[in-house]
């Protein structure tokens, strides 16, 4: 669902509600809905909210993939089976697991917040308790578009890996949603790359 579609259901349900309400209570109460949503709406620029609707677009399937680029001396992942599920779309986040093979640990986070789109690493043990580095990403720069967005880390991922390795995460959707590119990079150099098929959903 877009933005502009929930900020016309809001408007419908405050419009309804002044007609209708029981009470003052009723009219602010679906008053701040509004409001909460229009200010959700515009702590994101135009292609920040674009790309999380293509993201959105994607939303129930499945989708393999493959490392298409390791840096020499990290231990490659090309042996193993990369899976990326797109499970929650809503206004305001959107949620894609990624499994290798059988390890669940890793969920994609992308999400609204004052400061704009920001991108989290969520991981987990199998209970479900969060590993010691989790909810590590950063904010877009500005300096993507509605089918790339750029992540340097936040002060909270410096903090929390405590290195210097100017850590920047790329996401990127081909023009015409084919493929899905995940990519780490230090400083100017490629880390890793993962790519995943989205001609080919495996539900």
């Amino acid at each position: 669902m877009t933005g502009k579609l929930v900020l016309a259901s809001l408007f419908f349900l405050f419009v309804s509600g002044c007609r209708h309400g029981s009470g003052d209570g009723d009219d602010r109460s679906a008053e701040n809905m509004v409001l909460k949503a229009e200010a959700l709406e515009s702590s994101l620029a135009t292609d920040e909210r674009a790309f999380l609707d293509n993201l959105s677009s994607l939303c129930g399937k499945s989708f393999r993939g493959e490392e298409t680029f390791m840096a020499p001396g990290r231990e490659s992942w090309a042996e193993k089976k990369f899976m990326m599920h797109v499970t929650v779309c809503e206004d305001d986040r959107v949620h894609i697991p990624f499994h290798l093979d059988e390890d669940r640990s890793r969920t994609w986070m992308f999400l609204v917040e004052d400061e704009g789109l920001r991108f989290r690493h969520d991981h987990r043990h199998e209970d479900g308790t969060p590993e010691e580095l989790t909810m590590y990403g950063g904010y877009a720069d500005g300096k993507g578009n509605r089918y790339r967005q750029h992540f340097p880390a936040d002060d909270y991922t410096i903090d929390l890996l405590d290195d210097d390795l100017d850590r920047e995460w790329r996401v990127i959707l081909d023009e015409d949603l084919n493929s899905f590119t995940y990519q780490l990079l230090y400083g100017p150099d490629l880390i890793f790359e993962a790519r995943f098929d989205l001609t080919s959903p495996v539900r």
